[in-house]
């Protein structure tokens, strides 16, 4: 009986430290966006701020741009993701329906793609960003970040449509629907998971992007990876407004989890074990 219970126990208790691992940092991070500045530089660390202030807050609100680099973050984010579930869709009903030469190849590059170290390229990327005289331009953000999360978005839609019984769209065939209306009408409702579990991994992955804007918008159309860097003074780092502003740019994230949640974690589980 004690092994038994020491067989449930453990898990549980492994369960407990890892949370506990992953969420301490930020917790940390919450905790001095409230802290006044003498609990930040203090010596002993203060884990939980008894005269919490907002004034971090503010200051990272009102830094120089802030509503126009929410307004440029999103749209490259939401751009990007809008993107590659369009060019994902058919891509991915072609690798799990169809059969024609070269489907394993084009199996095999995606998930080749999907390995890649994208900041490998970024060299390349800056050349022709900077031949094509679209420097310091969202488009060309917002079709690179694309391109990140498109094999990902491939793969797992693959999985979902290859899960949805051939049956079904066959009886919609026999009933006079077209192709296309056969996907529209009884497939693509049944990939709600998976679109959701890719539009979640997709703009996380281009919220948080910050190598390529960093070498492609210097000068403007910026985002808010670059502006978490400028809570600086001549006497070192601000760390309050550092912290402050990190939470600022976590919360759509996490608001965006909390919405798909449900369905976005059983579709990344489903969509990569299906097909």
């Amino acid at each position: 009986m004690r092994l038994s219970f020491a067989r449930r126990v453990w898990p549980n208790a492994a369960a407990v430290l890892l949370f506990l691992f992953f969420i301490f940092p930020v917790y940390w991070m919450v905790t001095t966006a409230f802290k006044p500045d003498l609990d930040i530089i203090s010596t002993t660390p203060v884990f939980l701020p008894l005269h919490a202030t907002a004034a971090h807050l503010v200051k990272a609100v009102h830094a120089s741009g802030f509503w126009g680099l929410v307004g440029d973050s999103f749209v490259a984010t939401v751009g990007a993701v809008l993107l590659s579930l369009a060019i994902a869709l058919p891509a991915a009903f072609a690798a799990a329906r169809m059969r024609f030469r070269g489907r394993k190849a084009f199996i095999l590059i995606i998930m080749i793609a999907q390995m890649a170290p994208w900041e490998v390229m970024t060299i390349a990327v800056y050349l022709i960003v900077r031949d094509s005289d679209m420097l310091n331009s969202l488009l060309p953000l917002a079709l690179f970040y694309m391109m990140m999360v498109l094999p990902l978005t491939i793969w797992t839609l693959r999985g979902f449509i290859a899960a949805v019984p051939r049956e079904l769209e066959e009886a919609a065939l026999v009933d006079g629907c077209t192709r296309g209306e056969a996907f529209r009408k009884i497939v693509a409702p049944l990939l709600a998971p998976g679109l959701m579990a890719t539009s979640l991994f997709g703009f996380i992955t281009a919220w948080n992007e910050f190598p390529l804007v960093l070498i492609l918008n210097k000068e403007s159309a910026q985002t808010l990876p670059l502006w978490l860097t400028q809570f600086q003074t001549n006497f070192g780092d601000d760390w309050g407004a550092t912290m402050a502003a990190s939470t600022l740019f976590t919360l759509p994230v996490v608001i965006v989890f909390l919405i798909l949640q449900r369905k976005a974690v059983g579709g990344l589980t489903a969509g990569a074990v299906k097909g």
